[in-house]
């Protein structure tokens, strides 16, 4: 073998190995090979699988607080645009009614009459209320006279309110604008921590696998113990049988079946940080663009949608319901039945099916309630 090129690998092996004591705080290698009995085996495996969770975790907090920070200076941007359109509209009412009020004077300085119904169609907003009697112009000239002032006030105080707003957009800029440098750190911590994953040794990649599968069976025991309804079956949300326990056997229909089969119509594609559709999601994402498209528009963020939809007990979930997780509400699924949901995992995984107890439960809600 060449030498240069055996030195190349031997560094390779070793920059892999210190990568992972590295991100993992320990003294020195803890990893025993195939078949090799090493009691500190396990436990190492299990601290690669915590810290590649903890870090995939901090990505969705930091997602779910870019996305709301998003979404807030989005609403607040439309509002802004809007109160400039209504005060250029003020603008251009102030500015009629003046020359009109000034028209109609000179009009009764010289003895005419006042063009009465000229004068109410363009001082008020029912045309049908014009005025029929020139006698009336007088009368009429004095409330133009008010109605200008009036609009003059108004006209001021959505002067004010824009340059309010405006102000209030700059804040939140600044805040979406933090949230986005903070997710770009955590978006190296996950490239980190894909380095690890791509680094592991067949071994230690069937390792965590088991521990994944070992996870999974455990949730699905907890969600039975946890209170979870019982008796459905999944996939796509609808039950064959009549089910064995509370909100057992409850078939998805309506505005819930279809948000179920939108959900379930985007298994495989990837997880996105911020992305609503339609070639990738994030897990609010998901699940606000499925009941969207379901006809009932929800909150976007995970967040959003515990503190603004209606709440359910856990054992009244059924197929459509949203499951929150962890106490912060910075994830979310779609139950769809059988003990699983429905979700968009974390960065570097696709839309898949799991188990409703795979995660810390927080609770559940139910769009169009």
């Amino acid at each position: 073998m060449n030498v240069s090129t055996g030195g190349r690998r031997i560094r390779s092996r070793g920059a892999t190995a210190a990568l992972v004591c590295a991100i993992i705080l320990l003294p020195g290698p803890g990893y025993a090979a195939p078949g090799e009995p090493d009691p500190h085996t396990d436990k190492s495996i299990e601290d690669i699988r915590t810290e590649l969770d903890g870090l995939y975790r901090e990505a969705e907090v930091a997602t779910e607080a870019y996305n709301a920070a998003n979404e807030k200076a989005v609403k607040q941007e439309k509002r802004l645009t809007n109160l400039r359109a209504d005060l250029t509209r003020a603008e251009k009412r102030v500015k009629d009614l003046h020359d009109l009020a000034g028209a109609a004077a000179r009009t009764q300085y010289r003895g005419g009459d006042l063009a009465a119904t000229g004068i109410q169609l363009l001082l008020g907003d029912h045309p049908e209320a014009a005025l029929d009697e020139a006698s009336q112009a007088r009368q009429a000239l004095r409330g133009l006279v008010n109605v200008s002032e009036t609009q003059k006030t108004a006209r001021q105080e959505l002067g004010e309110q824009t340059a309010a707003a405006k102000k209030e957009l700059r804040k939140l800029e600044s805040s979406r604008a933090d949230k986005a440098a903070a997710k770009q750190k955590i978006e190296k911590k996950i490239a980190t921590a894909e380095e690890i994953e791509a680094g592991l040794e067949e071994e230690q990649t069937r390792r965590l696998a088991e521990l994944e599968r070992q996870r999974i069976r455990q949730a699905e025991a907890r969600w039975t113990d946890s209170g979870g309804p019982s008796g459905e079956s999944a996939g796509k949300g609808k039950s064959k049988g009549k089910g064995g326990g509370p909100g057992g056997g409850t078939q998805a229909s309506g505005a819930a079946g279809k948000a179920v089969s939108f959900a379930m119509a985007q298994i495989g594609k990837p997880y996105v940080w911020g992305a609503v559709g339609p070639s990738s999601y994030d897990c609010s994402g998901l699940t606000s663009a499925a009941w969207a498209a379901a006809g009932h528009p929800i909150p976007r963020t995970s967040q959003a949608q515990w503190s603004g939809l209606t709440r359910v007990g856990l054992s009244s979930a059924r197929p459509g319901d949203l499951i929150i997780y962890y106490n912060d509400a910075t994830h979310v699924g779609m139950y769809i039945g059988g003990g699983q949901i429905v979700h968009a995992p974390r960065p570097g995984r696709s839309i898949t099916t799991a188990p409703a107890a795979s995660m810390p439960i927080l609770g559940v809600v139910r769009p169009g309630a």
